[in-house]
């Protein structure tokens, strides 16, 4: 395990401005301030943020930003103009497979496809502390529900992070799916209007014990399939580094751009593996082969680290996959420690809380690569979340080859990539319909 240095200085982080690559990765963007989308809906209250009162947070041009994004709507509630009462919240079984389901007074129902491993975990805190403030109310206050109802309920404040933010994804995403059926639109329009039909895709790979070799063979393969010109690989051992993963680094790290080409656009992800110094070594390899980006070098929560290793480094920086704070998300865009915001769609609560994020990326001029965990159709959510930005990044993440799903697209189509593209459903709510008789065979779950 590495020794991480804490880093201290007058001041806490500074505001860096990054280095461009090869690839100009930001600017490619085309990105500036951009305008988010106001519907005339009333505010969501947004007790989850309360007003910032130092005077530090005050003079910041880009918080004043950030405060405006929270307290304007994210969701559309002009499209559907009769309350939409929430009558049952489940969370079931069938099978092998787990999602959420929400049934409306009106008899519409919305589904969220959950992951077997999420669920197993989080399932007694959903239906404890998650569901008992949301029956009975109208779904269109979904903001409020999220930011106030569910977040002060029985002092549920306390239970921030991960697993709670996952229970509030779950829900959200049903919800959502619902009000599209009942608006008879696909979620991106909820979100502010569907600007994007498809969705480039970078494939991940979650190989770390393979040989260098053998892991630009299995690139190889994915590439093949998928038509993708965007791959991620791992670096580090996760949380740390080895004998073994500083030699498959050191190998792998060159051969992927000799074996694959200029052309390919090359992600890289340490998942925390690393301190400052092994950090700006591994970010100085990836500027030797021009990647386009390097995602959490250091230990999630070891902010200054992170930030030490982005001045170090000409390689953009990508970071947030596991922060839960609103707060701390801000903190991290407005002091310029992230250059590719990276807010989890399950992790960070779901995709109106994510979608506030990508609004404040673009305000800051800075593109959104959302992340999402592998299994539970993940990249379902990222195509309909993605539809909806301004400022989405070139390519977006795919771990789709484990998921086995047996639903079909609305109206035709296929959710495989083709040529490194995927469309993005165009019917109601995630525009799909999940097998019958799966729905017919499901059992609630249920901890009482």
């Amino acid at each position: 395990m590495p020794n991480f240095t804490w880093i201290s200085k007058p001041g806490g982080l500074k505001n860096i401005r990054y280095m461009s690559t090869r690839r100009i990765f930001l600017k490619s963007m085309g990105l500036a301030a951009a305008s988010i989308p106001m519907f005339g809906c009333t505010s969501s209250g947004n007790t989850e943020m309360l007003p910032i009162e130092s005077n530090e947070y005050q003079s910041s041009e880009r918080l004043v930003k950030f405060q405006k994004i929270l307290k304007n709507p994210t969701f559309n509630a002009s499209l559907i103009k009769e309350a939409v009462i929430i009558e049952k919240v489940e969370m079931m079984k069938s099978g092998k497979y787990f999602f959420t389901k929400v049934t409306a007074k009106n008899g519409a129902i919305g589904y969220s496809i959950n992951a077997k491993k999420y669920v197993l975990a989080i399932h007694g805190l959903f239906l404890s502390r998650i569901v008992p403030p949301v029956i009975g109310k109208d779904a269109r206050d979904i903001e409020r529900l999220i930011f106030n109802d569910i977040y002060i309920h029985n002092l549920n404040y306390k239970w921030q992070g991960l697993a709670y933010n996952v229970a509030v994804a779950y829900l959200e995403m049903a919800i959502l799916d619902l009000l599209g059926k009942v608006a008879n639109v696909p979620i991106g329009e909820l979100l502010g209007g569907r600007i994007h039909n498809e969705m480039n895709i970078y494939y991940a790979s979650g190989n770390r014990k393979n040989t260098a070799s053998d892991e630009v063979d299995y690139l190889k393969s994915l590439i093949a399939k998928s038509g993708a010109k965007a791959v991620k690989i791992r670096l580090g051992a996760r949380m740390k580094y080895t004998d073994f993963s500083n030699k498959r680094d050191k190998e792998l790290i060159p051969l992927v751009r000799k074996e694959l080409g200029d052309d390919l656009i090359y992600y890289t992800d340490a998942n925390g593996s690393f301190d400052v110094e092994m950090g700006i070594k591994t970010g100085k390899m990836l500027e030797d082969v021009n990647a386009d980006f390097f995602e959490e070098p250091c230990p999630f929560d070891h902010y200054e680290e992170t930030e030490a290793v982005k001045r170090g480094i000409k390689v953009p920086l990508a970071f947030g996959e596991e922060e839960v704070s609103m707060r701390q998300f801000m903190y991290l865009i407005d002091k310029g420690v992230v250059d590719i915001p990276q807010p989890d769609l399950l992790f960070f609560g779901g995709l109106i809380r994510s979608k506030k994020i990508a609004d404040m990326a673009a305000a800051v001029g800075l593109p959104c690569v959302p992340h999402i965990s592998g299994f539970g159709l993940g990249f379902l959510n990222t195509l309909h979340f993605v539809s909806s930005m301004s400022n989405a990044g070139p390519y977006q993440e795919y771990k789709g080859d484990k998921d086995d799903w047996p639903v079909e697209v609305v109206g035709g189509g296929s959710l495989q990539p083709v040529n490194g593209k995927i469309s993005v459903p165009k019917g109601p709510g995630y525009g799909i319909m999940i097998d019958p008789t799966l729905l017919a065979n499901a059992k609630p779950i249920s901890i009482f």
